[in-house]
């Protein structure tokens, strides 16, 4: 295989893998040993960063972008004319560890369009993760993409030799994947789910009693949907997130804006790309969700079916129930605390650590680090002060949108940064 041709194989398969988010390796440890290459000790991966500020890198590459399914938002669908190609198992393999001693990469994110049969595919991304560990002593972060409909004994070995599986399940809901990808079956999504999921019980309650247990799969399980192409609420996305965090123990569930990619009536208008703000924002809620003890219901409901672009979510809910505000900081539990505009858990671990021996008054939570440009009107402290007076949740969201600086004031696009 000349090297001209690899290039151009390489240039096409790492294009096409760009529409994937979901490489986030968070949580894998994965020690080096015997002299071997690289270290996932507690590395992010694919240009993500570390709990330290560190960012790192990946090669993210599709080993083909052939695919038997004509799914409607696919770049890589059957009937799209685009340049295919597809790598053997051993190029991927070179192309990592090359890549890995030049310093470019520190692990691996490999997915594929399905050529053939599922398991035939998912058997090749099996094999180059099996050649890496075993022939190369390869120890960076490797990240599989599970293939829907692949058999149990495939999603087993492969979770023996990646750090990381994902499937994604596409689109939120089973009307919009039947509208617009109708030769998927949404149950083949959830069997590769339910056997990763039930092989890492099996490992972790085994590991207990035999410390030399092979690892399986150790930064867990995520998966992947795309938002704006049929059409679902933020409500129905983020009930659809609730229901696959608690039946499959989810690491992560990533949300990917639809960029228009053809005239097909069933989707939505080229041009019309879904805002990059839309996202940041059912991110908050995702995090909300995961560790500020919010429930769906609470955020997003029938009369609040989409979130705001102009305030995150917490505030909106906030500003929705202003009833339960003020709150005392010197006597609120964990939950209501995690729950004031402008704390991050942070914040709230060190209120509950501090007040302890004294009580806080607003000195002492600015020096925290509490947000006050807008906490200040949701709490009460040591203090005789108290910002928001009888003002209605409108009111004070004009006031605190009036003293708040944002890039998004002009565009609505590049991302947000999560809670603090």
């Amino acid at each position: 295989m000349s090297f001209e041709r690899t290039q151009e194989k390489l240039k096409i398969l790492a294009d096409a893998a760009k529409y994937d988010v979901s490489c986030a390796s968070s949580g894998s440890k994965r020690s080096n040993a015997s002299k071997g290459l690289g270290d996932a000790t507690g590395m992010g991966i694919c240009h993500s960063y570390t709990e330290d500020g560190r960012c790192v890198s990946l090669l993210k590459i599709l080993l083909t972008n052939y695919c038997i399914f004509d799914c409607a938002y696919c770049v890589t669908r059957k009937s799209n004319d685009i340049k295919r190609a597809a790598f053997q198992v051993q190029e991927v393999v070179d192309l990592t560890i090359n890549f890995y001693r030049r310093n470019y990469i520190e692990g691996l994110f490999l997915s594929s369009g399905i050529f053939k049969s599922a398991d035939y595919t998912m058997e090749r991304l099996v094999a180059v993760a099996k050649k890496l560990r075993l022939e190369e002593n390869f120890n960076g972060y490797i990240h599989l993409k599970s293939i829907p409909g692949a058999s149990d004994e495939l999603m087993k070995e492969a979770g023996l030799y990646a750090d990381r599986l994902s499937v994604n399940i596409e689109i939120p809901t089973r009307e919009g994947l039947k509208l617009l990808a109708p030769e998927k079956n949404r149950e083949d999504f959830i069997k590769p789910m339910v056997k990763v999921k039930n092989e890492i019980i099996q490992y972790q309650s085994e590991k207990k009693i035999i410390k030399s247990t092979p690892k399986f799969a150790p930064a867990g399980q995520s998966t992947q949907m795309i938002i704006g192409a049929s059409g679902e609420s933020d409500q129905q996305i983020m009930w659809t997130s609730n229901y696959f965090y608690k039946k499959f123990n989810l690491k992560r569930v990533y949300y990917s804006g639809y960029i228009p990619i053809s005239y097909d009536s069933r989707l939505p208008q080229i041009g019309t790309d879904v805002p990059m703000l839309r996202e940041n924002r059912l991110y908050q809620t995702d995090w909300l969700m995961r560790f500020y003890g919010f429930e769906v219901h609470e955020i997003l409901n029938n009369d609040h079916q989409n979130l705001d672009l102009d305030v995150d979510p917490k505030l909106g809910w906030a500003l929705r129930n202003m009833e339960h505000f003020p709150v005392d900081v010197n006597k609120a539990d964990q939950l209501m605390l995690a729950r004031i505009p402008g704390l991050g858990m942070k914040s709230v671990y060190k209120i509950i650590q501090a007040r302890q021996f004294r009580k806080l008054n607003w000195d002492h939570l600015k020096r925290m680090g509490v947000a006050l440009n807008r906490a200040k009107y949701f709490l009460v402290c040591d203090s005789r002060d108290f910002e928001r007076r009888d003002l209605t949740g409108p009111q004070l969201k004009s006031i605190i949108l009036q003293n708040t600086t944002s890039k998004y004031q002009k565009i609505l696009s590049p991302q947000l940064n999560l809670f603090e």
